[in-house]
């Protein structure tokens, strides 16, 4: 008896199945209180709990929330605003804030130079393209100068708003950034001078004037941001505010800046050098005073720091060195921190 298998087994080996396991769609989620056979199950993601819509019976507790994570508030938005680009920047309002980039990397064929202006051009129109521009030369000089981030933001706003009412037309860039900058630290008492803005930005003294007078009348700044015949009703321009920037420069301690602060108002209430620039009297204020403490320091470095001339710094020490009985308190020299024989005569 020949047979297929030369060994047949006893019994033939039977395939075991292995189970599957999946979801029973048969079972459906029931409220136990109103057993509708169709219910109204509410996820709430806030409190994270499954609750009856009907009822209200709590059916289930911590319900993970699929959803984007970000939170809205404002009425205008939807419930889920787009997760795309950075924060959206107010100044660039009613602009396209997101950016495309296209790679370099065409072999040499020069397509992606071609798809790269075409994209400028299709993205921003020329008005957007220069107000990105002037964005971008506000932040790169206030970062040369640094200052803060506030005073950046108020220049923008500033060119921002002077762009759109095409008050400036057919002035420089450079000049109109400049005259920006230069009203926005007034604002925010961060006075800076026409020179150091002028040699911040290379424009020169007389463009940067003319378009500070046109947008100091155009946004009738006078209250804050112009200079007054009478520097004691408009702090921000006075020269005792230019005292700490110059004082530190000079490696001077603050007993020398607050006693040059003291000489400068004490100054002004008597008529002394009025009329002078506050760079001027500052510079004259503060070698008056380092000769009067016993710190001197050389007209040519505080030459060098406040920007002006030895010339000038040395009239304005002689205009303080006629009045110096009006100038110098009598606890200064009974505490023997100043010598009025420390002054020359002629300097």
């Amino acid at each position: 008896m020949a047979f297929a298998q030369p060994f047949p087994l006893a019994a033939a080996v039977q395939k075991v199945q292995q189970p599957t396991f999946g979801p029973d769609l048969a079972v459906r989620l029931i409220c136990p209180e109103c057993r509708d056979p169709n219910p109204n199950i509410v996820e709430e993601f806030g409190s994270g709990d499954l609750v009856c819509g009907s009822c209200g019976l709590v059916l289930g507790d911590r319900v993970v929330d699929t959803r984007s994570e970000w939170r809205t508030f404002a009425n205008d938005e939807g419930d889920d605003p787009s997760r795309v680009g950075a924060a959206s920047d107010p100044l660039l309002e009613g602009m396209e804030q997101l950016d495309t980039v296209i790679s370099f990397r065409d072999g040499g064929s020069g397509i992606a130079r071609e798809l790269q202006r075409a994209a400028s051009r299709s993205q921003n129109s020329r008005s957007e393209r220069n107000l990105l521009t002037a964005f971008r030369d506000i932040g790169s000089w206030c970062d040369q100068f640094s200052l803060p981030k506030t005073i950046s933001d108020i220049a923008k706003q500033l060119y921002k708003r002077s762009d759109e009412e095409k008050l400036l037309r057919g002035k420089p860039l450079e000049a109109v950034i400049a005259a920006c900058i230069f009203i926005a630290c007034r604002q925010a008492h961060v006075p800076r001078t026409f020179r150091e803005i002028c040699n911040l930005t290379h424009v020169s003294k007389k463009t940067l004037g003319q378009c500070y007078k046109a947008l100091e009348q155009a946004f009738n700044l006078s209250p804050g941001a112009t200079a007054q015949s009478n520097n004691a009703n408009n702090p921000s321009t006075g020269p005792e505010n230019l005292l700490v920037r110059y004082c530190n420069h000079l490696d001077l301690p603050v007993n020398v800046q607050s006693i040059c602060a003291d000489i400068i108002v004490a100054a002004r209430q008597h008529g002394i050098a009025d009329g002078r620039s506050p760079v001027s009297i500052a510079g004259g204020a503060i070698f008056f005073t380092c000769l009067l403490l016993g710190r001197p320091k050389s007209a040519r470095d505080i030459s060098g720091v406040a920007g002006v001339s030895e010339g000038t710094i040395k009239l304005v020490y002689r205009l303080y060195y006629l009045e110096r009985e009006k100038l110098v308190k009598e606890e200064w020299i009974k505490d023997g921190k100043a010598n009025m024989e420390r002054l020359p005569a002629e300097k």
